[in-house]
């Protein structure tokens, strides 16, 4: 059949030889940890962690950073509603991929609209994917005394327009899979709030392979 967006009537889906079962058989489930919040909210630094924590205990995981993925796969784009929305559909994709895989994959990422969330989450399910949305809830006056990469500064000096909850708009998570507060909690306890939703529920992940 087709693959699913391809433009172009000579491109079609090739299947792979390899079941996720026996993948996984490997790797472990996949799934994919989204996380959501405003900038200098702590999602890097809960992904980061969430990610070690992974590894440690013997699942495969990967980070995908918003801002690290602008110096390669998305380089070419900017900061209008339009660009943050190709900038989230191409995350999605990889995530997806890379679930698939079986890793666990962390994505940190503003992703402001909520129907750009509510795309990648059902891209996902569409392949059976499990995929949690998590929003690190930091009210922005505690982001902006955070503010390590100087964005807020910059942006009330003038000198960056579009700034997410400032001058550019967040839509708020209405019923996100897992929320976590970095003003009231530490990054471990963060992790821990995350990680505990990989093994519950109809998301079910293991923390060790097989």
């Amino acid at each position: 059949m087709s693959a699913p967006g391809a433009r172009g009537r000579n491109v079609t889906w090739h299947a792979g030889g390899v079941s996720r079962e026996a993948r996984a058989a490997t790797t472990g489930t996949g799934a994919t940890v989204w996380m959501t919040g405003l900038p200098a909210s702590g999602k890097s630094t809960i992904a980061v962690a969430a990610e070690a924590a992974l590894i440690a205990a013997g699942r495969a995981a990967y980070l995908l950073d918003g801002d690290n993925l602008r110096h390669g796969l998305n380089a070419d784009l900017g900061f209008s509603d339009s660009d943050r929305s190709e900038n989230m559909r191409r995350v999605a994709e990889v995530a997806r991929l890379l679930a698939d895989a079986g890793l666990v994959v962390l994505v940190s990422l503003v992703s402001p609209f909520v129907v750009d969330r509510e795309r990648a989450r059902a891209l996902h399910a569409a392949d059976d994917l499990p995929f949690l949305e998590v929003f690190v809830d930091t009210p922005v006056e505690e982001c902006q005394r955070r503010d390590p990469k100087g964005l807020y500064a910059r942006a009330r000096a003038g000198e960056i327009e579009g700034m997410t909850g400032l001058d550019a708009p967040y839509e708020r998570p209405a019923s996100p899979t897992v929320v976590v507060r970095p003003a009231e909690q530490s990054v471990d306890e963060a992790v821990t709030t995350v990680l505990s939703h990989l093994g519950t529920g109809s998301t079910a992940v293991e923390t060790q392979p097989g």
